[in-house]
């Protein structure tokens, strides 16, 4: 075991900042997606409840749902 440093050369040091830099700004681009699929969807919501009418109340008030209790399984 020698406790020399390991020298490093250029090529090699150029090919890890390369690759780092790919890997940093495929996680910023993974971020801002994430984000932007956030913000839309939240958009879309606050659109969809300040459009609704009195009739989407009751939209569903004739459908019978099945009972979640009582199953027996």
């Amino acid at each position: 075991m020698s406790i020399e440093p390991e020298s490093i050369t250029p090529e090699e040091e150029s090919k890890e900042s390369h690759t780092l830099r790919v890997i940093g700004w495929f996680s910023v681009g993974m971020a801002v997606a994430a984000l932007g699929i956030y913000v839309g969807a939240e958009l879309r919501n606050r659109y969809k409840f300040k459009r609704r009418t009195p009739y989407d109340f009751y939209a569903n008030a004739g459908k019978r749902q099945a009972s979640e209790f009582g199953v027996g399984v």
